[in-house]
C-alpha cells in the first residue's frame, strides 16, 4: 500500500488522539522503526524525540526485548489471571518489589497507565471502606495529569487539563494550588500550606492524595521541589490519609532516578506505573501496594478487591517488561541520563533567545521549551518533520524525552532542530 492509499484509507475510517474525525491533519506514515530513528514511508527518516509518549527508553526494534516477546509467543500469548498464575507475571512483581520504594510489596497488574490510576483509587476507596469509613474524595494539586479514563480525568487539572468538558459529570475532588517550589529550591511552610489547611479541614472525607512526583507531566512539564513531597508524606501520616503517586511517566529512570520520588527518600502508600515499564511492547501498568492496605481490603467486606482485567498480568507484556526492566538495570542508565541531561542543557540554551519562549528547563531526560503562547500545531508539526525530527509539541511546551540509548550527535541535532524551528517561526 503506498502512502496515498494509506493516507486515505485512514482518514476514512480511522480517529487519532485528541483529534477531530474528520480534521485532516497532517500524517506521516512509518514504514519501520529502529534504534531513534522512525523511517517513513517516503523512505524520510526521523529523529525521535518523544520514546512514542515517553514508553520506547530502550529505542524501537530492540533485539533484546524482540527475543523475549518471540519465546513467549512460543509458549503462550495469553491466559486468564483469574485463578491462574504464571512465570512472567511471577517473575515481574518480585522484580518491582525489590526495585520500588520500600514497603510496596503487593503488586496488582493493569491494562494502561489510566486504568491503573483507577484501580489506586478504588483501592484507596476500598481499604476505608474495610475500616468501616465512608470516604469518597481525593485530594491532588492543579497541573496535574493522570489519564482519559473517569477517575483519572476527575483528579486532573479541572481549569487548564484537556477535560473540562466533563467536568459536571466527574465526581468533584479538591485541588491544592500547584506546588509554587521549583525542583533546585526548597519548600517553605508557607508555599505548603494550602495543601496543609486543605487535608487537614477534609481529612475525614478523603480517601487519598494522589500527584506525580517531582515533574507534572502532561499537566505542564513543571518541575517541582522534592521537598514539597517529603513535607506531604509527613502530612498524610499525621492527617492518616493514603498517599498515591503516579509514576506512570516518570518510572524507570526518566528523572535520573530509578523513580521520581527517590529525589524526596520517600515511600506512597500506592504507586502507579506503566508506560516505560514493558519498553514501548506492549500495554501493561502496574499498581503496587503496601501490605498494609492490602491485607486491609482483603480482610474487610466483600474480602476480596473489586476490580478484575480481561487482560491482567498478560503474559507477553509481562515477558517484555521483564527483558526490559533486566536491559535497562544492566546498562549505565544513570549516566545516560546524566549525559542527555548535560546534551538538552546545552543544546536548548539558544531557544532563550527566541522571541516568545517563556523559559527552558531541563531535568534528567527531559528538555522543556516555554512558549509564552500556545504553539500552532499545523504548522509547527510538518516544520519538524521537515527539519528531519519527531517531536510532538502541546499547548505552550515544545519539548523533548527521547530514548535513552540516543548518542550525542543525534540528540544535538534533534535540540538544534527545535531551535531552528522555533526561531523560524518567531
Amino acid at each position: 500500500m503506498n502512502a496515498g492509499e494509506l493516507l486515505a484509507l485512514d482518514r476514512a475510517h480511522l480517529w487519532h488522539p485528541y483529534a477531530a474525525a474528520d480534521a485532516g491533519q497532517p500524517l506521516w506514515p512509518v514504514a519501520s522503526a529502529k534504534g531513534v530513528r522512525l523511517k517513513l514511508v517516503d523512505g524520510r527518516e526521523l529523529i525521535d524525540g518523544m520514546s512514542s509518549w515517553w514508553c520506547a527508553i530502550h529505542g524501537y526494534n530492540h533485539p533484546v526485548l524482540n527475543a523475549a516477546v518471540e519465546r513467549q509467543l512460543g509458549n503462550m500469548a495469553h491466559v486468564m489471571f483469574g485463578g491462574l498464575t504464571h512465570e512472567p507475571a511471577v517473575t515481574l512483581a518480585r522484580k518491582l518489589v525489590t526495585l520500588a520504594p520500600a514497603e510496596l510489596d503487593r503488586v496488582f497488574f493493569a491494562d494502561s497507565g489510566s486504568v491503573s490510576v483507577e484501580v489506586a483509587m478504588k483501592m484507596a476507596i476500598q481499604y476505608w471502606h474495610a475500616r468501616g469509613e465512608r470516604r469518597h474524595r481525593f485530594i491532588t494539586v492543579c497541573g496535574g495529569y493522570h489519564g482519559d479514563t473517569f477517575g483519572a480525568m476527575s483528579v486532573c487539572d479541572p481549569l487548564t487539563g484537556m477535560h473540562t468538558l466533563f467536568q459536571g459529570f466527574l465526581p468533584r475532588q479538591l485541588f491544592a494550588p500547584r506546588p509554587p517550589c521549583r525542583f533546585d529550591k526548597p519548600c517553605s511552610e508557607a508555599q505548603f500550606r494550602p495543601m496543609e489547611t486543605l487535608l487537614m479541614r477534609h481529612r475525614h472525607e478523603v480517601a487519598a492524595v494522589i500527584l506525580e512526583p517531582v515533574v507534572q507531566g502532561a499537566g505542564g512539564m513543571y518541575f517541582y521541589s522534592p521537598e514539597y513531597l517529603q513535607r506531604l508524606r509527613a502530612l498524610c501520616d499525621r492527617a492518616g490519609v493514603l498517599l498515591i503517586l503516579d509514576e506512570i511517566a516518570t518510572g524507570f529512570g526518566r528523572t535520573g532516578k530509578l523513580f521520581a520520588c527517590e529525589w524526596a527518600g520517600i515511600s506512597p502508600d500506592l504507586l502507579c506505573l506503566g508506560k516505560a515499564l514493558t519498553g514501548g511492547y506492549l500495554t501493561l501498568a502496574a499498581v503496587l501496594a503496601s501490605e498494609q492496605v492490602a491485607r486491609t481490603i482483603s480482610r474487610g467486606d466483600p474480602g476480596r478487591f473489586m476490580h478484575g482485567p480481561t487482560f491482567m498480568a498478560n503474559p507477553l507484556a509481562c515477558a517484555v517488561a521483564n527483558a526490559s526492566i533486566d536491559l535497562l538495570l544492566d546498562s549505565p542508565w544513570q549516566a545516560r541520563i546524566q549525559a542527555i541531561e548535560q546534551g538538552l542543557e546545552k543544546g536548548l540554551v539558544p531557544c532563550r533567545e527566541v522571541p516568545g519562549v517563556a523559559e527552558v528547563r531541563v531535568l534528567g531526560a527531559i528538555g522543556v521549551v516555554e512558549m509564552a503562547e500556545p504553539v500552532v500545531m499545523e504548522k509547527i508539526q510538518p516544520a519538524l518533520v521537515e527539519a528531519g525530527v519527531w517531536v510532538r509539541p502541546f499547548g505552550r511546551l515544545v519539548y523533548l524525552m527521547p530514548p535513552y540509548i540516543i548518542e550525542e550527535a543525534d540528540l544535538a541535532f534533534l535540540c538544534d532542530a527545535v531551535h531552528h524551528v522555533l526561531a523560524g517561526s518567531a
